[in-house]
């Protein structure tokens, strides 16, 4: 049964808004029990429990929405699948990110139970993003995830890493957000509102799509964006971030931020600009190859392994951007899978690094793992199918294989093919098998070193993500279809047969 819902209604808006709404109001009534008590490892312990069933509770008002069928008229807010999918993707990472944090800060002697409760304050910002159908929502939400992550990057107060990444994230943060909100001002200027809805009937003038206004605007979003994805040129603070970073806030950085940012970009990019397809979509195209590239080829030389996942993770990025450049139906339910399965394998690599971590450390080196089959065989068989995921692996990981052959086949069937970004998506996927199969090699085929310390004893909550994230993605790699179709159902979009015959008209005149 189908519940249609009108958003002029303050009732009926604040029912569209009842997950997010929920997460938030549990996030400000823990943060003053947080703040209520001392700091101490038992209090931290406990806010992190009251967190993390609030962010399963979410999850679960999150899937009734879902399948109950709400729907709206075009308003501020989506409500439709992909925002509910986007949602469970984002709780799951939520719920990830604090199990890893509640493990790791004994061991990192971080006490401040804030962290929790600035998780899901991040995360209740990228549930708007996900729903958000106006520019201005858009930024707001940006925001409010923003100053919240930025918080969370420099938690470890005593490591210089961790500030120093903390101050360039935030620097260029505050940039970025700059550029956003000009180019907000820019489109606004070329069409007289900041609804996404509006924007695509009102670009529908060929006036509106040629506008220099409207071009500037367009360059300063994909800026914009391109900083919050960590696409190239705008990825230069990824990698210092994530390695100064608590190893369960970079997970949460690498996976989650990245899948609300994905998520709110190919929202706006497909209801609000697809009559300016032509204008955006080379810049896009040159944004994921260039991505793909550097990402994959810098990732090689990496020997720390949080660096290392950290330009994966930009080389991960090219390849969303490669679901996103079609401007289709297809892209974005491929977009939303690859997204799921790129939550699943990120949280659990960390999750590995979490349980090699020695304490007072905050990092592993790829050579920590020499040996890791002889000392601990279930550890090295998970980290070896999380690797073989995130390259795409058709055996074991499966899933990644077939999130990225849904990214192909988005691409290749889209009314112009991408082959330019196909065959980039191809190449760079076999460079990335050299420092994905090398992580394996070293586990696998290389003697324990002589004089490494003893592996300590791997937390329960860090056991039981890393149990999860493996065997959903064996189980994805199985039965992958479920996530596509559900997300496809119910998304608002412009005729695409209106913007065909606009792009023909703008051809023409030029």
């Amino acid at each position: 049964m189908r519940t249609t819902l009108d958003l002029s209604i303050p009732l009926e808006l604040t029912i569209a808004l009842g997950p997010d709404l929920l997460l938030m109001v549990g996030a400000m009534a823990l943060l003053l029990w947080a703040a209520w008590r001392p700091d101490g490892p038992a209090h931290q312990r406990a806010v992190a429990t009251a967190s993390m069933g609030l962010s399963v509770v979410t999850a679960g008002v999150t899937w009734w929405y879902l399948f109950r069928g709400f729907t709206a008229e075009p308003g501020p807010i989506a409500v439709d699948n992909f925002r509910w999918m986007a949602d469970m993707v984002i709780l799951i990472g939520t719920t990830f990110a604090i199990a890893l944090a509640r493990d790791d800060n004994d061991r990192q002697g971080i006490g401040a139970a804030e962290t929790h409760v600035l998780i899901l304050l991040a995360s209740s910002g990228m549930m708007l993003l996900a729903a958000a159908r106006d520019l201005m929502i858009v930024f707001l939400a940006i925001e409010l995830m923003s100053i919240a992550v930025y918080a969370l990057a420099g938690l470890n107060r005593r490591s210089a890493r961790s500030a120093e990444g903390a101050l360039k994230y935030f620097l260029l943060g505050a940039f970025s957000s700059a550029f956003l909100l000009y180019g907000i001002a820019l489109i606004y200027g070329a069409t007289g509102t900041t609804s996404l809805p509006l924007i695509a009937e009102r670009m529908l003038s060929i006036r509106a799509v040629a506008s220099p206004l409207m071009l500037i605007g367009l360059a300063l979003l994909i800026v914009g964006f391109g900083f919050k994805v960590a696409a190239v040129p705008f990825h230069m603070w990824a990698p210092d971030v994530y390695d100064g970073a608590p190893s369960a806030i970079t997970a949460y950085m690498a996976a989650t931020v990245k899948a609300a940012a994905f998520a709110s970009f190919l929202r706006v990019w497909l209801e609000a600009f697809p009559a300016a397809y032509e204008s955006w979509h080379t810049a896009l195209a040159a944004l994921a190859i260039t991505t793909m590239i550097v990402g994959n080829a810098i990732g090689l030389a990496q020997r720390n392994l949080k660096r290392l996942l950290a330009y994966s993770s930009i080389g991960h990025a090219g390849y969303l951007l490669v679901a996103v450049a079609p401007a289709s139906m297809q892209g974005a339910s491929a977009m939303l899978f690859y997204l799921f399965v790129y939550t699943l394998a990120t949280f659990g690599a960390f999750a590995v690094i979490v349980a090699m971590t020695r304490p007072g450390r905050g990092t592993v080196m790829i050579d920590e793992l020499s040996g890791l089959w002889s000392a601990k065989p279930w550890l090295a068989a998970a980290m070896a199918v999380l690797m073989l995921a995130l390259l795409g692996f058709p055996i074991f990981g499966g899933a990644g294989f077939l999130a990225k052959w849904y990214v192909l086949q988005a691409a290749l069937s889209a009314r112009a093919p991408q082959t330019a970004l196909v065959v980039t998506l191809v190449l760079t996927s076999v460079v990335s098998a050299g420092y994905y199969l090398y992580v394996l090699v070293v586990m696998f085929m290389r003697p324990p070193q002589a004089d490494a310390p003893a592996i300590p004893p791997t937390p329960l909550l860090t056991r039981v993500v890393l149990a999860v994230t493996v065997g959903a993605i064996l189980v994805l790699g199985v039965y992958p279809n479920w996530v596509q179709r559900v997300a496809a159902k119910g998304w608002p979009r412009v005729e695409e047969a209106s913007v065909i015959e606009l792009n023909r008209s703008l051809t023409f005149q030029r």
